[in-house]
């Protein structure tokens, strides 16, 4: 259950609208709630937010729309595997507090392309490499990931499932969030930095859904965050963060 902020939730649905003209024959399914999450205010782990954020899990014939992997289209199908673009919303961070002096970073689109092979309800394996677009001069570059997700049921209707995502990001994007310049180092006492890509973090995390009846279900999920290579070693998280952060998040949802 990532992050995704209403602006870009409005956006999707939109978006999704737009896109499905050609589905128009195709009934929406799928989840729809809101909750709440407490997790890092930005990559390097700053600081904590607790923010209510919407969930979503929603099937338009061959267009998807869901917290973890943004507005998909499954422009290819065959036997478990899917190909096709996606978009998705990159949190920016506001450089206050113990950033001060730091550059802000605006809310990004993530738009790219994606394969997914999905047999069965119950586990996947995935990849999808992007662009970060809408940032300010020299920000927003490549990014990519790689995972897995396996699901079981535990007994008493209780779904349980197991997600690892390796992230990576070339050293545009890696200096959007980690690097330091000569000028912000100066404005903010944290030392140079020039970031490089590479592998930015490992993800694991476990959920739970309960259902409470009637359609309506309990989702919780909580985030290990390891960060690696050039992130970890960034001035800003040696200085201010810390290479292990963790998500915890809850939501109450609908199925239709």
């Amino acid at each position: 259950m990532p992050r995704l902020s209403l602006p870009a939730l409005l956006l999707g649905l939109l978006s999704l609208s737009a896109t499905c003209g050609a589905a128009a024959d195709s009934a929406i399914s799928g989840e729809l709630g809101l909750g709440l999450g407490y997790q890092p205010h930005d990559p390097s782990g700053s600081r904590y937010d607790t923010a209510p954020l919407p969930y979503l899990d929603l099937d338009w014939g061959d267009v998807s729309l869901s917290t973890d992997d943004g507005l998909t289209w499954d422009a290819f199908k065959s036997n478990g595997l899917s190909i096709g673009p996606y978009v998705n919303y990159l949190q920016g961070r506001n450089a206050d507090g113990s950033l001060r002096g730091l550059r802000d970073v605006p809310d990004m689109a993530d738009v790219g392309g994606f394969v997914q092979y999905a047999p069965d309800d119950f586990w996947r394996l995935f990849a999808a490499v992007g662009q970060a677009v809408g940032g300010g001069g020299g920000q927003g570059g490549l990014l990519g990931k790689l995972g897995g997700e396996i699901g079981y049921p535990l007994g008493m209707g209780i779904i349980g499932s197991n997600n690892l995502t390796l992230h990576f990001a070339d050293a545009r994007q890696t200096q959007t969030f980690f690097g330091v310049s000569d000028q912000e180092s100066r404005a903010s006492g944290i030392g140079s930095y020039n970031a490089g890509g590479g592998l930015q973090n490992v993800t694991l995390t476990q959920n739970f859904q309960f259902p409470l009846g009637d359609n309506w279900s309990l989702m919780a999920s909580a985030s290990w965050i390891r960060l690696t290579n050039s992130a970890a070693d960034s001035t800003i998280v040696r200085d201010k963060g810390d290479v292990n952060q963790g998500q915890v998040q809850t939501a109450i949802s609908y199925k239709f």
